[in-house]
């Protein structure tokens, strides 16, 4: 359940209820775009202190004022914390207005069908902490609906759905929603809902992060027609903050290829957009899913226990038969563009975990020691390790064919497995078809450096914590990345790079590396013009830079 509503109200409950109170900027924007007759009937769900319904106010005197009319404002509200409800009462009841503010759950509210514009800020509670009987409201409201969410979803998606439930025909909906809506795989079936219902759908974008107190990034949903859908596109406008609405920009039309597919694409500049568009859905381009299949690694259970160092291994005499070679935990050392044996000798020699503890058959007299010893500390207890038997043994996966960075601060990298090594879950496994396995092997993590890629991943892949860029299996399949039949025509002179781009990958310098990339293969075989590419590197430092400002990073850390 979402915690209980004492009288006495705290910035670490509002949290925990994911209550962030909205800027008056926006619910002013919000509101005055959604209200557009004396006589609209208003809703504010999750009202909070009422921020939305005191700007109505405010719009409908003005509309009133205008039409020279006198219509008694019909205004609601809905607010799950008591305290919070009896405030916006009061604070309603100031401003000369007779509003009905209920306290309670809204997944418990029934839809009415009848409200010309509802308008608010949804609570932002995460799937960790979304938990009990609210939780499990929230999907039977979305499911009634039509929209099924998974187990990931955070209380936001099935508040959106829930409120456009409220809107007659003809409805809008105005909501400051996080920046997830994008991006998210669990928003998908979001994402599907208002491109159907709706007649048309506007998003605000920020430069700056609004709300200084949450790490999300928001935009601003106005969807209006409600009923009246579907249709295939939305409006995407740009604002630097809260404050620079009024002088808000139209950046484009973005219409995805599927009502459910990812929206992030449309935060690009128009001209990249255009460049984008064009290569990403040309022949020269194809999904990664074309070249292999994209594995999760191998999960251990406790990697401290079952990943050693060379001096570990023989400090404890393990033999040759009970260990396997792995790929260090983490992802740094996949940073250039192999991983060969003598790569992994030099990172064992200065201390990584290159060794994997699992005996195959019987185990040796060592080995059988450190079983014991791994079970007096109680590792055999870890979840991954007491449901399998033995609990020692680690399902095993062979060695792929390259290996992928998925927790990345700048971008995704393809590694080619020349070592031949096993990799654990901080990585992905890429399996190359049989008939692209020397091709891609040679090339594709070189190929892969140019900026339609880079700015591809930042499209299918999502923000996390801290800035980071996470690349899940399903969205590695949809990386673009260059044709087979691309690297074939230019195997020898990306060749011949190779040399200049390594360089530029042990010294840190990705952007010099994209741009040798860029002009050899982008320029030089496909013909895109410099300008063209040069719109496509200061897209994926925009999108980047987006990404590192809002977990707090600079730019180019």
């Amino acid at each position: 359940m979402l915690p209980p509503t004492p009288s006495v109200d705290t910035a670490a409950l509002r949290k925990a209820r994911g209550a962030f109170f909205t800027p008056e900027p926006l619910a002013r924007y919000l509101t005055d775009w959604a209200v557009r007759e004396p006589a609209d009937r208003i809703l504010e769900p999750s009202c909070g202190e009422a921020a939305f319904l005191l700007a109505a106010v405010d719009r409908l005197r003005a509309l009133r004022d205008v039409a020279g009319s006198e219509v008694t404002p019909h205004l609601d509200g809905v607010e799950l914390h008591e305290a919070s409800a009896e405030a916006a009462r009061r604070l309603l009841q100031d401003a000369g207005v007779d509003a009905t503010v209920s306290a309670g759950d809204f997944f418990t509210f029934e839809p009415t069908g009848d409200y010309d514009a509802v308008v608010g800020n949804p609570p932002y509670v995460r799937y960790q902490e979304f938990t009990g009987l609210s939780r499990s409201r929230s999907r039977e409201v979305a499911l009634r609906a039509g929209v099924p969410l998974t187990n990931l979803a955070s209380s936001w998606a099935a508040f959106t759905v829930h409120s456009a439930l409220f809107l007659r025909r003809g409805g809008r909906l105005a909501l400051v929603l996080p920046a997830e809506l994008l991006a998210v795989n669990y928003a998908a079936e979001v994402r599907r809902f208002l491109l159907n219902r709706f007649r048309s759908v506007d998003l605000m974008f920020f430069h700056e992060r609004v709300f200084p107190a949450a790490q999300e990034e928001v935009v601003l949903l106005m969807a209006d027609g409600y009923g009246e859908g579907p249709t295939d596109h939305f409006n995407a406008f740009q604002a630097c903050n809260a404050d620079d609405l009024s002088s808000a920009t139209v950046a484009r039309r973005w219409t995805p290829a599927s009502p459910e597919d990812k929206w992030t694409p449309s935060l690009l500049p128009t001209r990249a957009l255009r460049t984008y568009g064009r290569l990403a859905g040309s022949e020269h381009f194809t999904d990664l899913e074309t070249w292999g299949d994209t594995t999760l690694g191998m999960v251990t259970g406790s990697n401290r226990y079952f990943a050693l160092s060379p001096q570990r291994v023989g400090e404890l005499g393990l033999l040759a038969h009970d260990l396997l070679p792995l790929s260090p935990p983490g992802s740094r050392h996949l940073r250039k563009l192999t991983l060969s044996t003598e790569g992994l000798t030099r990172l064992g020699d200065a201390g990584a975990a290159t060794w994997l503890f699992r005996p195959d058959g019987s185990p040796s007299r060592p080995a059988r020691d450190y079983i014991a010893a791994g079970e007096q500390t109680g590792v055999h207890h870890a979840y991954k390790c007491r449901v399998r038997t033995p609990w020692w043994r680690v399902p095993l996966q062979r060695p792929a064919d390259l290996l992928l960075t998925y927790m990345n601060a700048d971008t995704p990298r393809l590694c080619t497995n020349r070592a031949r090594v096993h990799h654990l879950n901080s990585v992905h496994g890429v399996y190359l078809k049989a008939d692209l396995r020397r091709l891609g092997m040679d090339l594709l993590p070189l190929a892969a450096l140019n900026s339609l890629t880079l700015v591809g991943a930042e499209t299918v892949g999502r923000a996390y914590g801290g800035g980071m860029l996470k690349l899940e299996p399903r969205e590695a399949d949809r990386l673009p990345v260059p044709a087979p039949h691309v690297l074939e025509s230019a195997r020898r002179d990306l060749a011949a790079l190779r040399p200049r781009v390594l360089r530029r990958l042990e010294a840190g310098d990705l952007g010099a590396a994209v741009d040798l990339v860029d002009r050899t293969l982008l320029v030089d075989h496909l013909g895109v013009s410099v300008r063209a590419v040069r719109g496509l590197q200061d897209a994926y430092a925009e999108l980047s830079g987006r990404r590192l400002a809002r977990g707090g990073k600079p730019r180019g850390s």
